[in-house]
């Protein structure tokens, strides 16, 4: 098993580093094959591992010390449990039907920008792939920072349109900020614990050692660090903006990979966050915060991929209310069935776009249901996923969050449905006004439209059936007994939490309150889808939003408030620096002292005179200054 793990994420980057520099001389086929074929490897050990670990075995691979100072000693090592080879399934298989969309959606790019593109791509998978393996927290990071470079290099791929490579540096930097907070927890579990393997930290004896105020703060700070990677409140606003990098890219950081690494890291560190209620009570409140800010944004957004990216940082809200409800098996379960659907819809986003020319306004879209029909099916029914209707892959996980939230406060309850029917509403909205009524491009658009080639519409078939089957691993327990088997898997990893859950009062709702809770929400979810489709089918969206839809619109003007707070003033704080500080007084000092030196050289040049009776008499003046100074001195 040692050789079949560490094969899993060194397949990926073997192929980031022949397509990377071999990117010259590579034919776009040979790029395509070595990239997806890598991560189809990458799958196949995946589903191996995973099966070996459904078995009961599941391992902790130690390679060799990657730091070893005195007493601490950092391993390179893999664990491999339950909530690993979930997430290596998730992350292999997703990306892998990405690549294969990629071959053909990035087609027209020239054969050395191809093979770049896939280059980053495939060490983008690597990185997450380390990420989610790394037995320690420091193995962990190492993938933790790599994807965020990777999402750096991917938003700015075409980093000729300076835009791009502006969102590329706010994602960047706003991560930055949540890296920092990350590092310094774990210097805290250094300095107070002497280790950071997980084996070692997440057991009730060694947190014991902690206070309950170190506690606070180590989960504060790693969960500061997942707002960051996952998009939360505050620092959400660079994901909408990472609709710069090309769509499948979009489809890998918003499913499979990046978002993901915090709701991961917590799921991880969930005994240490049971013993944490604040941070606990603090990550729910932010959670549906987001998800509610988030999905009243997506209400009045007329580009087809901001809908889809604020969407994202909606489910992501919907995910960390679990977590801060202590829902670990919930939270997990709706990163598996929004990887599904939320790939699905960005993947059809892109083949809309690619059939549309490269349009992004769903105002001059409509009617495409007659052109392309595959991706008409398919996206509708990763709305009918992502809305929470009955029967698909949404429906199960986001039921599961809502009971568990009614069950620890019913406010958070109401939060949450008001949140799912905002999502009804928005994505039945882009569904209509896309795909319904009449065209509203232009006549040489409509001459073009035509579906996707195979390589686009298969992958998006593929995840279609997985948006309707993915729910049934986790059938509730009051519509069928013992079906739930995603929580039955996870259940060792989560078992060491329970106890510390139960004496914060946690607890599930009765069967029959989960009928009850069920049967509402699924009618009034279903009334909005109505109500969307209705409305936006006869007559969509087509002039600018006036009152509190521009407001929504404008995305509620956060961004304009950071710049005025922060961005203005930091910069304004530099330019003085520069201008003022630096040239003024830095280099005055730096200058001045060169002039002293120049200047007492010229001084001390005069004494210099070539003659030797000069030079005797110095002497002779200095040897009677020193035998003066020591009579005086003796005295």
């Amino acid at each position: 098993m040692k050789v079949e793990l560490i094969l899993i994420p060194l397949l990926p980057l073997l192929g980031f580093i022949v397509n990377g520099l071999l990117r010259n001389y590579l034919s776009k086929g040979l790029v395509g094959i070595i990239g997806s074929g890598t991560i189809l490897g990458s799958f196949i050990l995946s589903v191996m591992a995973f099966l070996q670990v459904k078995a009961g075995n599941t391992a902790i691979v130690e390679y060799f010390d990657f730091i070893k100072i005195e007493t601490l000693r950092i391993p390179f090592a893999f664990q491999v449990d339950q909530l690993t080879a979930l997430f290596l399934l998730i992350i292999t298989g997703v990306g892998f039907l990405i690549h294969v969309y990629s071959t053909s959606y990035m087609h027209e790019e020239k054969p050395h920008q191809f093979a770049r593109y896939f280059a980053y791509l495939n060490l983008f998978v690597f990185s997450m792939l380390l990420l989610v393996m790394g037995a320690n927290f420091v193995i962990l990071f190492i993938g933790w920072e790599g994807v965020g470079l990777c999402s750096y290099l991917l938003i700015g791929f075409w980093f000729k349109n300076i835009d791009y490579t502006k969102a590329a540096s706010k994602a960047f930097v706003m991560n930055r900020i949540g890296d920092l907070a990350f590092l310094i927890a774990l210097f805290m579990l250094i300095n107070k614990l002497g280790t950071v393997t997980f084996s070692e930290i997440f057991t009730i004896e060694t947190l014991s050692k902690l206070s309950s105020f170190d506690i606070t703060v180590i989960t504060t700070l790693l969960f500061i660090g997942a707002t960051g990677k996952s998009a939360q409140i505050p620092l959400y606003t660079w994901l909408p903006d990472a609709m710069a990098g090309p769509t499948p890219v979009s489809a890998l950081i918003h499913a499979a990979t990046m978002v993901t690494a915090g709701i991961y890291m917590i799921a991880r560190s969930n005994l240490m966050y049971s013993m944490a209620p604040g941070t606990l009570n603090c990550i729910a409140i932010i959670g549906i915060a987001t998800a509610l800010l988030a999905a009243s944004i997506a209400l009045k957004q007329n580009d087809i991929k901001k809908v889809l990216a604020y969407s994202t940082v909606s489910q992501l809200g919907y995910m960390f209310l679990a977590l801060g409800t202590g829902a670990y098996v919930a939270a997990v379960f709706h990163v598996m069935t929004h990887a599904f659907f939320k790939a699905l819809l960005f993947l059809g986003s892109g083949s809309v776009i690619h059939a549309m020319g490269g349009e992004q306004d769903m105002r001059k879209m409509g009617g495409l249901s007659k052109y392309m029909k595959v991706t008409n099916i398919t996206f509708l029914i990763g709305c009918l996923a992502i809305a929470g209707i009955p029967g698909f892959s949404g429906f199960f996980s986001k039921d599961e969050i809502l009971a568990n939230a009614f069950a620890t406060s019913p406010v958070l309850y109401v939060l949450g449905i008001i949140g799912a029917l905002m999502t009804a509403f928005y994505m039945f909205r882009l569904y209509a006004t896309t795909f319904k009524g009449d065209f509203r491009g232009t006549e040489e658009q409509r001459h073009h439209l035509h579906e996707s080639p195979a390589a686009i519409t298969i992958p998006l078939i593929v995840l279609a059936i997985l948006s309707i089957i993915g729910g049934y691993v986790g059938i509730p327990e009051f519509l069928a007994h013992g079906a739930h088997s995603l929580k039955a898997f996870l259940d060792p990893v989560f078992a060491a939490s329970a106890p510390e859950l139960a004496k914060l009062g946690h607890h599930h709702p009765d069967h029959s309150t989960e009928w009850l809770l069920t049967g509402v929400s699924s009618a009034l979810i279903i009334i909005m889808v109505v109500i969307a489709w209705t409305r936006y089918s006869k007559k969509p969206d087509l002039d600018e939003a006036q009152g509190f839809g521009k407001l929504l619109q404008d995305k509620w003007y956060v961004d304009e408030l950071y710049n005025a707070l922060i961005v203005r003033p930091l910069d304004a704080l530099g330019k003085f620096l520069n201008n003022v500080f630096e040239k003024n007084i830095v280099d005055g000092i730096v200058n001045g002292v060169g002039r002293l030196v120049s200047y007492g050289g010229r001084q001390l040049r005069w004494l210099q005179s070539g003659q030797t009776g000069a030079y005797v008499l110095l002497m002779v003046v200095g040897m009677l200054i020193v035998f003066t100074l020591q009579f005086f001195l003796r005295k």
